[in-house]
């Protein structure tokens, strides 16, 4: 259960998406009911995308009651969407709170690609991104960052969406606005219920965090869950990146990439990715090239 979990109990009604299986036995369990519980109610949300309790039929009716009183299916609404010619699909998502989030699409012949936030706004002020212009507002609780990917597929399943090709989410990137790993408490259980047989059953692999590189949380991230791996590197040298990212004046190049060697020992087969954003006369020039051949060699 995420800590956005624990104040929505006060606030009102629980958003169920605010929790992974572990999070939803563990509130089943001070309702006096039994884990596998848990497990029958995440498959009528995730595999038979029913949000009405009433029509989970293998469900007691007390329990159905509880849920009605005290729980909801809160997700976001679309602010603005964009398809582009290539099947693309921008959306605006906005929170209960008025902010708004971007989440996109990215369709090829044979994958779906959902590009999901996990902040409004970012703190770490990457020199190049157009998110750290818009400062930083809050994390998004766990079941706003889950929600984008819940409202995403209903959209595609609309005929609205008939244009776009790939029409169904095999990969997650969590590469939209905001530093993943900045708002830990919340991402784990949302990743957690993406890679769940009960909710997506995505592979391991194809759900990938992006980082800016928070050294002590990418340890805490191999520990917690088994996902995939995104680096945003950008620079060959210590210099160089303090300048384009700045939290390398905290966890400079040499930690970070230790960091990345400890992450991959949790299982030989992982692979970790290293973004590289070209900057024309900044990180673009064959000295640079050269360095960083010999930095992941």
């Amino acid at each position: 259960m995420s800590n956005a979990a624990k104040t929505q109990v006060i606030e009102g009604k629980l958003n169920l998406l605010d929790f992974d299986r572990e999070g939803l036995r563990s509130l089943l369990a001070q309702w006096g009911e039994k884990p596998f519980r848990a497990d029958q109610l995440m498959k009528w949300v995730y595999h038979e995308r029913c949000a009405d309790f009433d029509g989970m039929t293998n469900i007691s009716k007390a329990l159905r009651s509880q849920l009605n009183d005290h729980a909801e299916f809160r997700l976001p609404e679309v602010a603005e969407a964009h398809i582009s010619r290539d099947g693309t699909c921008k959306w605006a998502f906005k929170l209960s709170c008025g902010n708004s989030v971007e989440t996109v699409y990215i369709p090829t012949e044979d994958r779906g690609t959902l590009c999901v936030s996990s902040q409004v706004g970012c703190a770490l002020d990457c020199s190049f991104c157009a998110t750290a212009r818009q400062g930083f507002n809050r994390n998004l609780t766990t079941g706003e960052i889950v929600g984008q990917l819940v409202l995403a597929e209903r959209l595609l399943a609309t005929p609205d969406y008939d244009s776009v090709g790939f029409r169904r989410v095999t990969n997650v990137v969590m590469m939209g606005m905001g530093e993943p790993l900045a708002n830990f408490n919340a991402l784990v259980p949302a990743l957690k219920l993406m890679v769940d047989d009960n909710a997506w059953g995505l592979s391991k692999r194809r759900v990938t965090v992006s980082t800016s590189g928070i050294v002590p949380a990418i340890d805490r991230l191999r520990d917690s869950v088994d996902v995939a791996l995104a680096v945003s590197l950008h620079a060959p040298t210590d210099e160089l990146r303090d300048e384009l990212v700045p939290i390398n004046k905290k966890y400079p190049i040499k930690d970070l990439l230790d960091a990345c060697r400890r992450y991959v020992t949790r299982d030989h087969k992982s692979h970790i990715m290293f973004e590289y954003v070209m900057l024309e006369g900044v990180n673009d020039q064959p000295a640079q090239a050269r360095a960083l051949g010999k930095l992941l060699r």
